[in-house]
């Protein structure tokens, strides 16, 4: 085929490029620069889309001997990653911006353009395996990245390929030693992409600005102010203004956040305990929502946050009810639905979280009427 290989400058996609090579693919190496101000130098593992990353990136390319360009996607990126991250938070949301930059510009602006310009598909450094279309966890646990690409529909997924995942990342690093790759220790990026500093509160600060609002508890006093909504998530337990614990002498947690009066509540750990989800924007990997409630593993953050559930596709959206609780689950967030089978790792679908769910008898209830499997 002739594939177009998303090469980051990262140890990761510059290994994906050359299995590429070796597996007889027509290959040619793109650089997505993503950023507005790419003059400065990264630093150590934070940061992305710098000239340091585009050089590495382009001599990894003539490593390989494949023809390499850079395509400028500062303003895709800007609009559908940055400033949707930056809206989510402004409205009490918690997102992901490395999910949703899979989602409309790995998968979407850059494979629309590959396609028209006569590629069969996309190469990326992604740590997940796909075969016939079934998308599934990446053997490497500790890099899995099958949760921040669930969003990508079955159509997407027909134009993608993912060459490392099925290898340990520390026998990656040793392949690109090996090939003469210069990126073979070059240090992970980590954190958000776009936020090189690392401080996340005072990004989004100078983007939203200072909106007052109060911190309260259950009974809702308040305990103390703050300067917006955007420095909060929900199961946060640092920073939150607050003198020292509860009167009870145990940590307190935002449990809840309203946008529209301000308000940041906080609570105990129980307080946090979720038992069902509602999410829009479903998205079925195999094509076609499932008929009828399924049985799943679902997972609500990129690395943890996994329960047994029943989920059944309500319209364009999807209704999830817990067999087991879980904490920290936060508006913004993508639930990624796998099937329950011994290994756990096959990618049903996924969907973004609206509402949740606290009653535990009322949801217990309701499982035990559904035991339909997809």
């Amino acid at each position: 085929m002739r594939v177009l290989a998303a090469m980051s400058g990262g140890v990761d996609s510059a290994v994906a490029a050359a299995r590429a090579v070796d597996a007889g693919h027509e290959v040619v190496g793109v650089h997505l620069a993503l950023s507005a101000t790419p003059g400065t130098l990264r630093t150590g593992s934070r940061g992305c889309c710098s000239k340091e990353d585009a050089g590495d990136a382009r001599r990894a390319a003539d490593v390989l001997g494949i023809p390499f360009y850079v395509w400028d996607f500062a303003d895709r990126f800007k609009e559908d990653v940055i400033d949707d991250f930056v809206a989510a938070y402004a409205a009490g949301e918690t997102p992901n911006p490395c999910l949703r930059c899979n989602e409309k510009i790995k998968f979407s602006a850059l494979a629309d353009r590959a396609v028209a310009l006569g590629f069969d598909a996309v190469v990326t450094g992604h740590y997940a395996r796909l075969a016939d279309g079934v998308l599934r966890r990446a053997v490497d646990a500790d890099k899995d990245q099958s949760y921040v690409l669930a969003v990508l529909t079955a159509q997407q997924l027909s134009r993608a390929m993912f060459p490392v995942g099925d290898t340990p990342k520390p026998q990656i690093r040793e392949e690109a030693a090996e090939r003469g790759l210069a990126v073979a220790d070059k240090p992970d990026s980590h954190d958000i992409c776009f936020i090189p500093s690392g401080d996340t509160r005072a990004f989004l600060g100078a983007k939203i600005g200072i909106r007052p609002g109060a911190v309260v508890d259950n009974d809702g006093q308040v305990l103390a102010n703050h300067e917006g909504v955007h420095g909060f998530t929900i199961g946060q337990r640092k920073g939150l203004g607050l003198p020292g614990p509860a009167a009870d002498g145990k940590p307190r947690y935002v449990t809840d956040i309203d946008p529209d009066s301000g308000t940041v509540r906080v609570g105990s750990a129980e307080d946090l305990e979720v038992w069902g989800v509602q999410a829009d924007r479903a998205v079925w990997t195999s094509g076609a929502a499932p008929k009828g409630p399924i049985e799943c593993v679902v997972q609500v953050r990129a690395h943890g946050g996994m329960a047994p559930a029943v989920a059944e596709s309500v319209g364009t959206g999807l209704t999830v009810r817990l067999r087991e609780p879980l904490t920290g689950v936060a508006r913004g967030q993508a639930i990624v639905l796998y099937r329950p089978d011994v290994l756990g790792d096959q990618v049903i679908g996924s969907g973004t979280i609206s509402d949740t769910v606290r009653d535990a008898a009322d949801e217990s209830n309701a499982v035990s009427g559904a035991s339909a499997t997809q």
